[in-house]
């Protein structure tokens, strides 16, 4: 809930805030370890590793280690003693400018015997174009090979804003990848002839699942599962009930959590409980028929990103709580749940004075945070003893 040890100015390089490029401002950082309460827990915030380039996404490993990306196009991995290694080859072309970059990594659920390990990433296309993509590629030590683009998002888009691009897998094997409406596309996020602002699922080899939605839908893209989304970047599969949760950025207000649902429309840009950033209103207002309404939202916004099931014993007042990082918020949210209702929403880590990319359950059953910092961390959260 607060902070216990003393702050130190520094100054914090280029932010990306709301899906508009943010002026470099004086922020606060924390000399690490550092120590915050919550109601249930005294915490303890340490740095797990260093020297990161705007992480983005991570993922672990089945022998602890852990996947990393930067923006900057770099994947790397982190020994369970914190070493960082050189970035690893193989990598396809990516356009790193904006919020485009390497943004998710994902491991396969078979990867003990298959190797593979998903990457979403901005894409460029040409002609000044990109959109988000998806490859599949097999790890080894030093790099990736027999690389396969499964998924692009189209069309095109002349952007480097609201790429989405969270990467989940679901209990059958399918693979879950949110997509942006890419700010200046937004109405399409309510046409099915496109992938923008839309939750898409397909099978690990990138065909599409004969359960898809739309399959059927003349003019509809089959591999939609949800839409009507505006920029997702949190992406989780329940651990009990199989089902996926996202949430998303609003535009001024109206971060949203939703518990996305086969075929439904979420109402971006026709609903919201935000407005425009110049406080114009967007829609129609907050409620229409046949367009679902959040399970929370945020007003003011605090630009959620990475989320996380809580599953562990270290812990064990938090089992089955979402984990949320907030990058304008500078701090992690826990939801805590009643079935698919949020019961509680309770603030951690208020004065890190670091924004929150992804977090990510460990092995161990602690918590661990990426910061979008020039020279980011993986951050490393445990109770008290």
């Amino acid at each position: 809930m607060f902070a216990v040890l003393p702050l130190r100015p520094s100054l914090r390089s280029l932010c990306l805030s709301l899906g508009l490029l943010c002026a470099s401002s004086p922020a606060w950082t924390m000399d690490l370890p550092a120590r915050f309460r919550s109601e249930a827990y005294a915490l303890s915030l340490s740095q797990f590793a260093g020297g990161l380039d705007h992480p983005w996404g991570m993922a672990f490993l089945p022998d602890g280690r852990l996947l990393v990306t930067e923006r900057a196009g770099r994947l790397r991995i982190v020994g369970s003693d914190g070493r960082v290694s050189a970035p690893l080859a193989g990598l396809p072309p990516i356009m790193a400018s904006g919020q485009g970059g390497l943004l998710d990594v994902a491991i396969d659920p078979q990867f003990r015997s298959t190797r593979w390990i998903y990457l979403s990433y901005a894409e460029p296309r040409g002609q000044g174009r990109n959109g988000t993509s998806v490859l599949r590629a097999k790890l080894d030590e030093t790099g990736l090979s027999e690389p396969k683009v499964i998924f692009r998002q189209q069309p095109a888009v002349a952007s480097q804003l609201h790429f989405g691009s969270r990467l989940a897998f679901a209990p059958d094997g399918t693979l879950f990848i949110t997509t942006g409406d890419r700010y200046s596309e937004r109405d399409q996020a309510q046409s099915l002839d496109n992938h923008l602002g839309k939750v898409i699922r397909i099978r690990a080899d990138g065909s599409v699942p004969p359960d898809n939605p739309f399959l059927k839908q003349a003019g509809a893209r089959p591999e939609i599962w949800s839409y009507g989304h505006r920029n997702l970047q949190g992406a989780a599969v329940h651990p009990l009930s199989g089902q996926l949760w996202t949430h998303e950025h609003g535009a001024k207000g109206g971060d949203e959590v939703n518990l996305t649902q086969a075929g439904v429309n979420y109402g971006w840009p026709v609903i919201t409980w935000g407005v425009d950033y110049s406080g114009a209103p967007i829609g129609e207002g907050s409620r229409k028929a046949g367009m679902a309404q959040p399970l929370h939202y945020w007003v003011p916004s605090i630009a959620p990103s990475g989320m996380a099931f809580y599953q562990g014993q270290p812990f064990a007042q938090w089992q089955g709580s979402l984990l949320v990082g907030a990058l304008r918020g500078q701090m992690l949210v826990r939801l805590a749940l009643d079935g698919t209702k949020i019961k509680q929403e309770e603030r951690l880590l208020q004065g890190l004075g670091q924004r929150i990319r992804d977090v990510r359950v460990g092995p161990d059953g602690l918590i661990y945070l990426l910061t979008d910092e020039g020279d980011g961390s993986i951050l490393r959260l445990s109770p008290q003893p």
